[in-house]
C-alpha cells in the first residue's frame, strides 16, 4: 500500500483521460433520442441529467486513480481490467443506443462489470485511494446493469426486433 499523497505524473492521467474522453465521445454520438423515451422503463430510472454528471466524476476518478496506478510495481493486471472496462464502456453506447441491441447491450454490460470490480480488486491491493475512487464507477455499473436487465424484461418485442 502507498501512501495516500504520491507524485501526480500528470501526462499520465492526461493519457487516461483521454481515453476516458473517446469513451465519453460515444454517448454524445449516440443519443438517446425518441427510441430510447419510448420504451418502458422501471420507475427507478435515474433522470436523464444524471447520466452526464456521475459518468463526468467517474471518468475523472477513473483517469486519476489509473495515474496513480500505473507507474506502480506490480500494476500489470490493475491496468488491464482498466484497459478492460473502458473498452467495455466504449462499446456499450453504441450497442445500446446506436444498434437498440438490448440483449447484446446486457452481455456487454457484464463485461463491464467484471472489468470494473477486477480494476477495483486490483487498485485496492496496490493503493487504497485509486481502489476506493472505484467503488462508486462499481455501484453506477451495476444500477446501469439492472436498468440495461430490467428494460430488456419489460420490452422483449423490441429486443426481439432488434435481433433480427
Amino acid at each position: 500500500m502507498t501512501p495516500y499523497v504520491v507524485n501526480m505524473d500528470w501526462g499520465l492521467f492526461t493519457i487516461f483521460l483521454l481515453a476516458c474522453a473517446a469513451a465519453a465521445t460515444t454517448g454524445s454520438m449516440f443519443m438517446p433520442g425518441a427510441w430510447y423515451r419510448s420504451l418502458d422503463k422501471p420507475p427507478w430510472t435515474p433522470k436523464d441529467w444524471m447520466f452526464p454528471v456521475a459518468w463526468s466524476v467517474l471518468y475523472l476518478s477513473s483517469a486519476y486513480a489509473a495515474a496513480r496506478i500505473a507507474p506502480m510495481e506490480g500494476s500489470a493486471y490493475g491496468m488491464a481490467f482498466w484497459a478492460m472496462q473502458i473498452a467495455f464502456n466504449t462499446l456499450w453506447t453504441p450497442v445500446f443506443f446506436g444498434l437498440h441491441r438490448i440483449k447484446a447491450a446486457f452481455f456487454v454490460m457484464i463485461g463491464l462489470w467484471t472489468a470494473v470490480a477486477g480494476t477495483m480488486v486490483s487498485f485496492l491491493m496496490l493503493d487504497w485511494l485509486a481502489g476506493a475512487l472505484f467503488v462508486p464507477y462499481l455501484i453506477w455499473v451495476t444500477v446501469a446493469g439492472a436498468l440495461n436487465a430490467s428494460v430488456w424484461a419489460r420490452n422483449p418485442k423490441e429486443a426481439a426486433v432488434a435481433a433480427e
